[in-house]
């Protein structure tokens, strides 16, 4: 009866987020109350408060991060990186391939897909209308830079943590090397990619003037140049204390934005319109969050998740269980164009992690399988995000031929991924 009553819950929610006649914050908390309230009664109410709380410290580390982020982008930390990009890069198409995933690598520090394409796209565009250069090469390597780049803070990463109840840094921290093996793979592509072009425009140069990017009177008035050295040793000493100290993030993240705005902006008046200007993106994510957490805080207190797994348990090969890991790693790309990242972290990703346990494989290495292509590296191609749209819109290329050309890059790096974390033990084969 439970696991019944589970397999229609999350067949209901993911209905509703898919078919988009619900919000994902308003499927993951009214759906899974209807279905609980009957068999749990007033129960249902508790469960949810202990998947609140599960969340909260994830939920809490996204919304400062968020902010950090946007308070030492507007103050210019990224500026200078750009432009040196932009002169390395000038009229050679390699070096604008490489430049073109390295800068989206470096502006995806925020964890968000759409800004990095926003600046990204416009700003090396031009570098290829002057070469001649397909515009598809713009959106493919940008994408692959965006997709690999899954750090703490990005959704994938803190969905995955809030799903299966595990701090965000216990999934990381062992993918870290896999992270860099995919990084690896991202510039080898971008030089081939950049190669192939060469040898079709006939090694085409250009000796014309860099392009520059224009800044508007409002960004200007933000910029800090004088605190850049500043802004960048505070970042990289945060990252740090996360990755070799063990640190919690939202702790990091809460401090870091605390002095973030001391030295950036000391107007009490500076500091609230910060705050403002990105508070609207940390709050509709970290909202979702606290809705997952209900969710899955009904699902697990009421029984319907371990009744759901020893179902699935009975129905599966016996011999695939050692495998799940590896599996859901090569399958976790592809799996992007079939579910938005809400309903597969949300909805999928807990059953699976329960089925795995019932194999004796513990549900870290489920979210590390995940997050290796589930929305990372999908996410560029996916029917499913508006990130997908945007980056072919201002790249000015169809969404078809956006998919073709970038697929297989996309999906070379998340099998890399995949083998590199079997052959460090970070998972079995």
């Amino acid at each position: 009866m439970l696991a019944l009553l589970g397999f229609l819950t999350i067949a209901t929610v993911l209905a509703a987020i898919l078919s988009r006649r619900m919000t994902p914050l308003t499927a993951l908390i009214a759906i899974p109350v209807v279905f609980a309230v009957g068999v749990c009664g007033v129960r249902t109410a508790t469960f949810m408060v202990h998947g609140i709380q599960s969340v909260a410290s994830v939920a809490g580390m996204f919304i400062f991060a968020i902010l950090y982020f946007g308070v030492v982008t507007d103050a210019g930390m990224l500026d200078p990186i750009i432009d040196t990009i932009l002169r390395a890069a000038q009229g050679n198409p390699v070096r604008i391939a490489m430049a073109t995933s390295l800068l989206a690598l470096l502006v995806h520090l925020d964890g968000s897909g759409a800004v990095t394409f926003l600046v990204t796209i416009p700003v090396m565009l031009p570098l290829y209308d002057r070469l001649g250069m397909d515009r598809r090469v713009a959106a493919c390597t940008a994408s692959l830079a965006a997709g690999v780049n899954f750090l703490p803070w990005t959704g994938p990463m803190i969905r995955a943590s809030a799903s299966l109840h595990i701090p965000v840094i216990s999934i990381f921290r062992p993918l870290i090397p896999v992270q860099i093996a995919g990084l690896a793979f991202v510039f080898a592509s971008a030089w081939w990619i950049g190669r192939r072009e060469s040898r079709r425009l006939g090694q085409r140069r250009t000796t014309g003037q860099a392009v520059r990017r224009e800044l508007t009177p409002e960004e200007l008035a933000l910029r800090r140049p004088g605190r850049f050295w500043l802004n960048l040793a505070l970042t990289l000493t945060m990252i740090g204390g996360m990755i070799a100290l063990h640190l919690d993030p939202v702790v990091v993240f809460m401090i870091g934005l605390v002095l973030a705005l001391l030295v950036n902006y000391p107007n009490l008046h500076m500091q609230r319109e910060r705050i403002d200007a990105h508070a609207r993106a940390a709050l509709m994510m970290s909202g979702i969050l606290f809705a997952a957490g209900s969710f899955t805080g009904i699902m697990k207190e009421s029984g319907m998740l371990a009744a759901m797994a020893k179902a699935a348990v009975g129905a599966a090969p016996a011999g695939l269980g050692p495998h799940l890991p590896f599996v859901l790693g090569l399958a976790s790309m592809p799996l992007s164009l079939l579910f938005d990242p809400d309903s597969f972290y949300f909805g999928v990703l807990p059953v699976l992690a329960e089925v795995a346990r019932s194999f004796g494989i513990p549900p870290v290495q489920m979210a590390q399988a995940a997050v290796l292509g589930q929305m990372t590296t999908g996410f560029p191609v996916s029917p499913l995000t508006p990130a997908t749209f945007l980056v072919v819109g201002l790249a000015g290329v169809e969404l078809r031929e956006h998919q073709k050309f970038c697929f297989p890059f996309l999906l070379g790096a998340s099998v890399v991924m995949t083998v590199i974390s079997v052959v460090l033990g970070v998972f079995p084969l």
